[in-house]
């Protein structure tokens, strides 16, 4: 909880209301986004012209495999975001965790809505762990980033099943952290997280056939590395650095 202070007079906007009203102008666009999206789908499957009906992507494509593992990537960002909210009072920081966690949580919703307009299921079809689905679909120029990265022999790494994900070890020192120590750790374990999003999302820009994925893959993609900058430079401002 942040001190008590004067709350000022009473026409000043709240922030916590406003945020609470851009994220409820994010949900309704992620909502309208999605219904859009179904009436499309219905549209072209009940106008009697097969032909113009979009094509729906297989379980083990690489545009189920990418929605499937980076709404599972993403969840843990929101859950890292809410873990250093409660471990700093500083400003910066906190707004960072708080824009990741609503970009982000919107974001899978769109993933997990596409699986449902899909008509597929969230879970990987069998024999397929996960990051597959960039391995099953062939080489690439992503070159080195992506080197280590697909089949990583469906092992769970102490809760770490993808790329950049934190371990459980290291969700509870994060937990368990407050203050500085918690910043630093925060900004350390999102970069790790972050570059493994950018490398995912970069596979599915190449990989993905839906042109709408694709759009949002490569979103993904511009707004991560503008927050990797990020940072960097307030891992610098705390006398630390990135990991790796």
């Amino acid at each position: 909880m942040s001190p008590a202070h004067d709350p000022g007079p009473a026409h000043d906007p709240s922030p916590v209301l406003t945020r609470r009203t851009r994220w409820a102008v994010g949900s309704a666009v992620v909502l309208a986004l999605l219904f859009a999206g179904a009436a499309t789908v219905a549209s072209a499957r009940d106008d009697g012209a097969p032909a113009a009906a979009p094509r729906t992507p297989s379980a083990r494509s690489a545009d189920a495999g990418f929605a499937r593992d980076m709404a599972v990537h993403h969840q843990q960002a929101v859950e890292m975001s809410f873990l250093v909210r409660d471990g700093t009072q500083d400003e910066d920081v906190r707004r960072l965790a708080y824009d990741i966690a609503q970009t982000q949580a919107n974001q899978r919703g769109m993933l997990l809505g596409w699986l449902d307009l899909w008509e597929l299921p969230k879970t990987a079809p069998d024999g397929q762990g996960p990051m597959a689905w960039m391995e099953e679909a062939g080489d690439s120029h992503s070159g080195h980033e992506m080197h280590g990265m697909a089949g990583m022999d469906g092992m769970d790494r102490d809760g770490a099943l993808m790329p950049g994900m934190a371990t459980r070890t290291e969700l509870g020192q994060l937990r368990a952290a407050r203050g500085k120590q918690a910043e630093i750790l925060f900004l350390q374990l999102m970069t790790d997280h972050h570059k493994g999003g950018v490398a995912m999302a970069r596979g599915c820009a190449e990989r993905c056939t839906v042109p709408v994925e694709k759009r949002l893959a490569r979103g993904m993609v511009e707004a991560q590395q503008s927050e990797l900058d990020l940072m960097a430079d307030m891992l610098a401002a705390r006398g630390a650095a990135p990991r790796s």
